[in-house]
């Protein structure tokens, strides 16, 4: 009796992930700046706000428990109509996210692995007497080009622009700029081939 109830409760959660998933007939879908066709945010999504000025482009995978966002708190108002930009064909990996301040921009058939992390904000500590997190950095744009594999657990900064056609390795953590076609691992990433 158990294993019956297990395989039809293990059933049910497949079909409600399938049922409750974004594409872009669903009613969330409108919320975006643009859903491209074919596109789909798996269930769950682990955090989704700043919809206004999020593009998808067409044929997309994002994949479940990811976060995308745009601005520090649900409801805030954005200053720009898209300050993160999905490409065609992109696909990101389960429990990834990308949180966009400024501007953050991903190519066309650009791949994550699980757990990717991607910001252009970060917190400073120039002021002793204040917490830290309430401390920041000015925004920079981060762009990640077209072609590019980031492996699982990378964590991309402000200001860092990754070139095309570049594959970045596990758990490396990118501060600077990566050129076209090169291979880099590490913390902070090096550029190897």
């Amino acid at each position: 009796m158990r294993r019956v109830i297990g395989d039809g409760l293990l059933v049910a959660w497949e079909r409600l992930g399938v049922l409750a998933s974004i594409g872009p007939d669903s009613r969330r879908a409108q919320r975006f700046g643009a859903f491209g066709d074919g596109s789909i945010i798996c269930f769950p999504p682990q955090a989704l706000f700043g919809e206004p000025a999020i593009t998808i482009g067409r044929d997309t995978a994002i994949g479940p428990q990811c976060a995308l966002t745009v601005g520090m708190v649900p409801g805030q108002e954005l200053f720009g109509e898209r300050m993160l930009e999905l490409g065609d064909r992109c696909v990101i990996g389960r429990g990834s996210s990308i949180a966009a301040h400024l501007h953050i921009s991903i190519g066309d058939d650009v791949y994550f692995g699980p757990n990717v992390y991607v910001t252009d904000q970060n917190h400073a500590n120039d002021d002793p007497d204040l917490p830290v997190g309430r401390q920041s950095h000015p925004e920079s744009e981060v762009i990640i080009g077209e072609r590019s594999w980031l492996a699982t657990g990378v964590v991309v900064t402000p200001g860092v622009t990754i070139g095309s056609g570049v594959s970045v390795g596990a758990n490396s953590v990118v501060t600077t700029d990566l050129p076209d076609g090169c291979v880099a691992v590490g913390a902070p990433a090096r550029v190897v081939a």
